[in-house]
Formats: C-alpha cells, sequence, structure tokens
C-alpha cells in the first residue's frame, strides 16, 4: 500500500518558480522529511514567456498556449516525482497493518503496528513503547485514553485526557506514576 501520509508543497504548473516538492509526516509524532525540490522547467518556461508576452502585449495568445501545455504535463510530472520520492520516503515511514496510517520508524513495533493500534490490542501496556520499553520513546507514561506518550502534565496534551484520575504524581521529582505503583520509577520515592 502507498504512503498517503504527506502534504502536496508544489509551485502552480505556469509559475517561475514552478516545481514539485512533497512532505511526508508522521501520523504519531513530529517527525517531517521533505523531498528535494524538483523545479518543473516546462512550467518555468512558461512562465517566463508568459511575463515576456506581458511586457509587449501583442503576444498574449503565445503566453496562453504555452500555459496550456504546461498545465497539460504538469500532472504526469507532478505524479511522476512523486513516484520518484516513495522509495526513499518508505524507508522513513510506513503504513500500520492495523489502521493503515503512516508512521516513522520509532512509532511503530517489527510488524508494522503502531503503538496506538499495540495499545487498543492489548498487546502494550500504558506507558510502554512499542519495543517494550517504559518512557524512552514517549518522555513518560501514555495516555490509557489514545496511547499518546505523556510529557508528565496532568492532562494528554493530545486528546485532553485527566491522567490524574490513572495516575499520580510522584511528591520526590514529579514523575509521573500509576496509581497502584507503590514506589516512583525515576526516584525511588516510596508513596
Amino acid at each position: 500500500m502507498a504512503l498517503e501520509n504527506y502534504r502536496d508543497l508544489s509551485v502552480g504548473g505556469t509559475d517561475v518558480n514552478a516545481g514539485f516538492q512533497f512532505e511526508f509526516y508522521c501520523s504519531n509524532c513530529n517527525r517531517k522529511w521533505k523531498t528535494p525540490f524538483k523545479p518543473y522547467r516546462m512550467g518555468q518556461i512558461t512562465g517566463f514567456l508568459t511575463r515576456f508576452a506581458f511586457l509587449f502585449g501583442g503576444a498574449a495568445n503565445t503566453g496562453r498556449l504555452t500555459g496550456t501545455a504546461a498545465d497539460f504535463g504538469a500532472r504526469g510530472a507532478k505524479q511522476q516525482a512523486l513516484a520518484e520520492s516513495m522509495p526513499q520516503a518508505e524507508r522513513l515511514y510506513s503504513n500500520c497493518v492495523v489502521c493503515g496510517l503512516g508512521f516513522c520508524e520509532d512509532c511503530v513495533d517489527g510488524s508494522n503496528t503502531c503503538k496506538g493500534c499495540l495499545l487498543k490490542a492489548g498487546k502494550v501496556q500504558a506507558g510502554q513503547d512499542a519495543n517494550g520499553g517504559y518512557g524512552a520513546q514517549s518522555g513518560g507514561h501514555a495516555c490509557p485514553n489514545c496511547g499518546t506518550g505523556g510529557g508528565g502534565g496532568r492532562f494528554c496534551a493530545e486528546c485532553g485526557f485527566d491522567m490524574a484520575s490513572t495516575h499520580k504524581s510522584c511528591p520526590g521529582c514529579g514523575a509521573m506514576a500509576e496509581r497502584s505503583a507503590r514506589f516512583c520509577g525515576d526516584c525511588g520515592h516510596g508513596f
């Protein structure tokens, strides 16, 4: 299945700066990758001809004609630029086999299942990352509602879930711990 987690940053087909660029992103974290800008020469030439035709009013039909040709070819050139960038993007991102969204290598496990789907399936406990560790990737305990890694605050930054209902704060260091914990996992303070 082809990656669909990208934004089209391309510049129009009849502009002097015409070209194609795409930004791929992780559906869980803020990791992004932009493809190198690939100039669209036909569009750039058309942009220059249109500007030239504007200066000499009589050549307006030439600008319209070349613009139509550039617009016609832009669609195929954009698809080709996207297809050329896909192999590199697929090395950095992959689709979750369960939900189908695109994720970076840190947000999926070895079987290409995202943290959220693992949490829903009960294969990962809240606060555990996809590789089985606690807090290393997620920055603390994950939200039991949406699975987003917690930053130590009372409310989940993604969905607003009140973490105090399932977690408590250590009086020694302020780290979040599950309500049932007897000792802090960061500093060892007893509750």
